[in-house]
């Protein structure tokens, strides 16, 4: 039959499009025609590469062949049994594959409101998993925070931690094209850490204070011991918003125990499902909000689209990322 495309690593290092079967809306779901879907330059990268431990987190991820992608947004083009038929013809952004059809419940589907962009809405995810990381570290207005690594998980964490009125926000990296698609904000300070000492630009920037959180954001565990230099003592924050590829030497009495330093893990699965009185913030309602700024303009996603693929190219766009991803951002394909 045929009339599905989807993109597969068959094995690592090796991206493929496929002509699958189109499926049909089961009882319960809704069919749904792909528009647009971002590739993850990191989960999606570090399982691509096959640079990965084995065992823990990632054991369920890295088998091939692996069908990538968890940022979907499509029309609906057909509902299945028991499934009110408004539906069809409505937007929606879901945790779904890079593939032309897709089937999801409508419970798992988000709707996308009229004046966001379909390019605009597919990075729904990456707002999630940034609002749940930034709320499990309790940070606050007039708050330091040291963001390290600008890839597209720190450019969200500088944008969203903007708008909550923490500042200065330092965003630090290793590459100055990364650095520069930061916005021109009075509370975010971008820091070359090839060219600049991270530390003394923290100690300067609040009087001595240092970050009252730091927020992981580059994936590398080799890095995590550094960024505690930044940290304030007593009761600084350590948020790890990344997914780290491999363990970490940590020194728990040193780094955390003698200053009473806090370690936060943020990941998004962590997101309540149903809103609740002491929980009330859902994965569905920080979606709303990410569009809602959007359409108001408090967030903008100027320049984070860096590149746009036909899903054919599939092999060319993760090569791209593999062989040096330090110039690209958002990866969008377009079906």
């Amino acid at each position: 039959m045929g009339g599905n495309l989807t993109v597969v690593f068959p094995a690592p290092k090796v991206a493929a499009v496929e002509d699958r079967d189109k499926p049909a809306p089961g009882a319960g779901d809704l069919l749904v025609r792909t528009r647009r879907s971002l590739i993850s330059t990191g989960t999606e990268l570090t399982i691509f590469s096959g640079a990965f431990p084995p065992g823990g987190f990632w054991a369920g991820y890295g088998k091939f062949p692996f069908l990538p992608g968890y940022s979907n947004v499509g029309q609906v083009e057909a509902v299945g049994a028991g499934v009110d038929g408004s539906w069809v013809g409505r937007r929606v952004a879901s945790f779904t594959h890079h593939r032309a059809f897709i089937t999801v419940q409508p419970a798992q589907a988000d709707p996308v409101p009229e004046g966001v962009a379909d390019e605009e809405a597919t990075f729904f995810s990456i707002a999630l998993i940034v609002m749940q990381g930034i709320r499990l570290s309790e940070v606050t207005w007039g708050e330091a925070v040291a963001v390290y690594g600008a890839g597209l998980i720190g450019q969200f964490a500088a944008r969203i931690l903007a708008i909550a009125g923490a500042g200065p926000v330092f965003v630090v990296d290793t590459a100055p094209a990364r650095l520069a698609m930061l916005p021109r904000h009075p509370a975010i300070v971008a820091v070359d850490a090839v060219k600049q000492d991270v530390a003394v630009v923290v100690r300067e920037k609040t009087g001595g204070r240092m970050a009252d959180a730091v927020i992981e954001c580059t994936g590398n565990p080799d890095l995590i011991p550094g960024q505690f230099a930044v940290l304030k003592k007593p009761f600084g924050r350590f948020v790890v918003l990344s997914s780290p590829r491999g363990p970490t030497t940590f020194d728990f009495h040193d780094l955390s125990n003698a200053n009473s330093s806090r370690i936060i893990g943020a990941h998004q699965t962590s997101t309540a499902e149903v809103e609740t009185p002491y929980s009330p913030w859902t994965k569905r309602r920080h979606v709303a909000l990410f569009y809602e700024w959007l359409k108001a303009g408090a967030f903008s996603l100027a320049g984070l689209v860096t590149h746009r693929f036909a899903p054919a190219k599939a092999s060319e766009a993760y090569g791209m990322l593999l062989a040096d991803r330090s110039k690209a951002m958002g990866v969008v394909f377009e079906w």
